[in-house]
This record gives structure tokens, C-alpha cells and sequence, in this order.
């Protein structure tokens, strides 16, 4: 299994920044590409970015030019930078792996999922 831990949430004022971190350990690989999603209470889980094995990367409209996702192969980390954070990017974050190379944006291509982490933007 492929074991994926969040880090990185908690409380911040509207404009601010924080900085996720989903360490992956277990059966997986530095090629896999890795997602970034979130879900607030009644909403749907949506897609928030992804990073090939490549390197190439994909953001959702709501948060492109705000957030950013980056990897570190060496060490199997993936990261979201957010700045400009606002009251509606307020939900559980939850970091996910992809057994392909390829830029996959949607929820039934990634098979591994972390816990998730809170994220609270007040206004």
C-alpha cells in the first residue's frame, strides 16, 4: 500500500499563506503523479492541482496564480503552496497519488489518499 501523510493546515487570515506537505511512504514511486483536492462540509471533493512524474502541473481555475504544486522526488514529498488565501479555500486538504506518469486531474485516477488537513481562512 502507498501511505501518504498531510501537514501543513490550520488557521490563517484571509490574504495570508500556508504551505502543505504529503510525505508518501510504502509501495510507491517518485514517478507516480501526485493531487492535491479538498472537500468542505456538504460539498463535493474537488480537484485542486496535480504534478506529473514529468513534472508537468495542473490547478484548478479557482486557484490557479494563487497556489502552487511542487515535488521533491529525491524524497517522495509533494507540496501546495497557497498564498492569497481567501474564506472559500476553507476545507479538509487531502493529498493523493496516481499509479501513472501521466497529468491525471480527476478523483477516480488516484487510488491513495491521505487523512487530510484542516484549513481555516478567516475573513
Amino acid at each position: 500500500q502507498v501511505q501518504l501523510v498531510e501537514s501543513g493546515g490550520g488557521y490563517v487570515q484571509a490574504g495570508g499563506s500556508l504551505r502543505l506537505s504529503c510525505a508518501a511512504s510504502g509501495r510507491t514511486f517518485s514517478t507516480y503523479t501526485m493531487g492535491w483536492f479538498r472537500q468542505a462540509p456538504g460539498k463535493e471533493r474537488e480537484f485542486v492541482g496535480s504534478i506529473s512524474g514529468s513534472g508537468i502541473t495542473a490547478h484548478a481555475d479557482s486557484v490557479k496564480g494563487r497556489f502552487t504544486i511542487s515535488r521533491n522526488n529525491s524524497k517522495i514529498v509533494v507540496y501546495l503552496q497557497m498564498n492569497s488565501l481567501k474564506p472559500e479555500d476553507t476545507a479538509v486538504y487531502y493529498c493523493a497519488a496516481a499509479p501513472t506518469r501521466a497529468l491525471v486531474t480527476t478523483r477516480g485516477a488516484f487510488d491513495s489518499w491521505g487523512q487530510g488537513t484542516q484549513v481555516t481562512v478567516s475573513s
